[in-house]
């Protein structure tokens, strides 16, 4: 059953492209999400350690096709050609916590990073067990998701980092694709972050799966062992749950049990003692619903 299950996992990892939303040429994601849907490919056990040589800000990576998630439910009604992505909106009035490159930036569909195609200046994979190749973050946060996943693993839990860092062009491809599942805008922006709109593009944000391959990129994933450590755990750590189930209407996305975002610990640890479930909630800025 455990070779089974590695083998189901690499499976995924082979096909993911982007919050989410993957591209069919890129490795997987979130609300951004990971790529809507595909037959599954065959693979191992995830890799471990960090790869040889330096990143590039595209974030190229092996083509495939993840299938969506199934509590995903887009909206039935039509907003644009499934072939074109909606222009950006103009940013925020409100001022704060939009500094592409610091760990309390606000990114959701009413705030979109400036500039939209922004790419951190430095990327690492960290030294952990891996889904793919391609699994960039900002090395703060590499560090903080090497602690984790040692800590993590301590305590008998196996965690697989599934996806990280996407370019503005990688998550060009990844919305492109929802649209073209779903038919239309409205039902790729229930699961996929348009260009420019996605956590993914700062290095700051992550998807994580459980060593064997159970529930990856599903709602399920939340009542698996790594599920559980990692929402009770993850605080410690500078990170977040950053798509909590039932507040959709304030994230703007369907719940990501495996999308976890660094934030630091500072803000981590006082959401947790508040019990505050959003950085919305916390920084107090307006929901996001919608673009």
């Amino acid at each position: 059953m455990r070779r089974r299950g590695l083998a189901a996992m690499l499976l995924i990892a082979l096909a993911l492209p982007a919050c989410s939303g993957p591209d069919p040429a890129a490795t997987v994601s979130s609300p951004d999400a990971t790529e809507p849907s595909g037959p599954a490919a065959t693979g191992g056990a995830p890799t471990s350690g960090p790869p040889t040589g330096e990143p590039t800000p595209t974030g190229d990576a092996s083509p495939g096709a993840l299938p969506a998630p199934v509590q995903r439910d887009p909206s039935p009604t039509a907003t644009a050609s499934p072939t074109t992505t909606p222009p950006a909106t103009a940013v925020p009035a409100a001022v704060g916590h939009t500094d592409p490159g610091a760990v309390d930036v606000v990114v959701n569909k009413r705030r979109p990073l400036v500039p939209l195609d922004f790419a951190p200046a430095d990327l690492r994979q960290p030294g952990v067990a891996t889904a793919t190749e391609n699994a960039l973050l900002r090395p703060d946060v590499a560090a903080a998701v090497e602690q984790m996943f040692t800590a993590a693993g301590d305590d008998g839990v196996g965690l697989v980092l599934v996806s990280g860092y996407r370019s503005f062009a990688t998550q060009e491809s990844t919305y492109a694709s929802w649209v073209a599942q779903y038919g239309d805008a409205a039902g790729a922006d229930t699961v996929s972050a348009r260009p420019g709109y996605s956590e993914h593009q700062t290095g700051l944000a992550f998807d994580i799966g459980q060593a064997d391959g159970a529930c990856t990129l599903v709602l399920c994933f939340r009542d698996t062992p790594a599920g559980q450590w990692a929402a009770a755990h993850a605080a410690d750590f500078g990170f977040i749950l950053r798509y909590p189930l039932g507040f959709h209407e304030i994230t703007g996305f369907s719940a990501e049990s495996w999308h976890f975002r660094y934030v630091g610990r500072d803000v981590s640890l006082a959401m947790k003692a508040a019990g505050t479930q959003t950085l919305e909630e916390h920084f107090g800025l307006p929901a996001a619903p919608s673009y």
